[in-house]
C-alpha cells in the first residue's frame, strides 16, 4: 500500500530489462519506493538491473523468470508473485519487440510472434494483474503502449497495429475497473532513444528514457489515465488522426 504521503512503496515490472522501466524505477527511488520485482526472460540481465536499482536506493529487489510470449504461464507467475507480495502498489507492463516491416513482410510467422508478445502478452498479463489489484482495492497498472498505435504507418504497420490493440485494451480495462479502487494508466511515448532503437535514426520529437520516466511518475502522482511523452504529441496526433489517408501516407513517409 502507498505510504502515508501517497508514495508508491512497491513495484512489479513485467519486462524488467526495459530501459524506460529502469529509468522509471530510478525516478521512483527518489520518491521513497524501496521494493521492486523485476520479471523478464533474461535472468542474467535482470540481476544486473537489480544491482543498478540497489545502488539507486532500493532495499528489496527480486527477479522472476517471465516470458511475454508464453501467455499460458502469465496468470500463475503473477499469482505466485502476489502470494509472496500481497499488496503491490504498481505494476508496469514494459515488454515488447519492435522488429522491422521488411522482416515481417518476409516472415509472417515472425510478425505473428511480435503480435503475441506485444498484444496478447499484454492482455494475459494485464488481466492477471488487474484481478489482484481489484481484489486488494487499490494500486495501478501502467502499460507502455506507443504513439505508433495512434495511426499505423506503412513502414511499421505491424508494430503499430500491436500497439493500437494494446492501447485499446488498456483503455477498456481502465473503464472496466472504475469503482474498484484500482487504476489503469496508458503510457504513449513517441520515439525514445533506447537500446531497442539504437540502430535507428531519431524520429520526430525524439526523447529519452529518463524524460519518459519523469512523465510516467508525474502521471502516477496526478492519477492520469493517459500519459503522452513528450506531452505535445497529444496535440500533434489530434491533428494527424484527422488527415485524409492520401495526405497521411505522404506525411508518414516524410514527403
Amino acid at each position: 500500500m502507498r505510504d502515508a504521503l501517497g508514495g508508491i512503496q512497491s513495484v512489479l515490472v513485467l519486462g524488467g530489462n526495459s530501459d524506460i522501466a529502469l529509468a522509471t524505477l530510478k525516478e521512483l527511488a527518489k520518491e521513497r519506493t524501496r521494493t521492486a520485482i523485476l520479471a523478464g526472460r533474461d535472468l542474467a540481465k535482470l540481476d544486473q538491473a537489480a544491482e543498478v536499482l540497489r545502488d539507486a536506493g532500493f532495499t528489496a529487489v527480486e527477479t522472476v523468470e517471465f516470458d511475454a510470449a508464453a501467455t499460458d504461464t502469465h496468470e500463475q507467475i503473477i499469482d505466485d508473485i502476489w502470494a509472496k507480495h500481497p499488496d503491490l502498489d504498481l505494476a508496469l507492463v514494459a515488454f515488447g519487440v519492435l522488429g522491422t516491416q521488411v522482416e515481417f513482410d518476409e516472415d509472417p510467422a515472425k510478425a505473428a510472434q511480435a503480435a503475441i508478445i506485444n498484444y496478447a502478452g499484454g492482455v494475459s498479463s494485464g488481466l492477471a494483474v488487474a484481478k489482484h489489484l481489484k481484489a486488494q482495492g487499490h494500486g495501478t497498472l501502467a502499460v507502455i503502449t506507443s504513439v505508433a498505435g495512434e495511426r499505423a504507418r506503412a513502414d511499421n504497420f505491424v508494430y503499430g497495429s500491436t500497439k493500437a490493440g494494446l492501447d485499446a485494451f488498456t483503455q477498456g480495462l481502465a473503464d472496466r475497473l472504475v469503482g474498484s479502487g484500482a487504476n489503469v494508466m496508458a503510457i504513449r511515448p513517441g520515439f525514445v532513444r533506447t537500446s531497442m532503437t539504437a540502430d535507428m535514426s531519431d524520429g520526430p520529437m525524439a526523447t529519452t528514457a529518463d524524460a519518459v520516466a519523469k512523465d510516467i511518475v508525474a502521471g502516477l502522482k496526478s492519477g492520469a489515465h493517459t500519459v503522452w511523452s513528450p506531452a505535445k504529441l497529444r496535440f500533434v496526433f489530434a491533428i494527424l488522426k484527422t488527415l485524409p489517408r492520401p495526405i497521411w501516407r505522404k506525411v508518414a513517409a516524410g514527403r
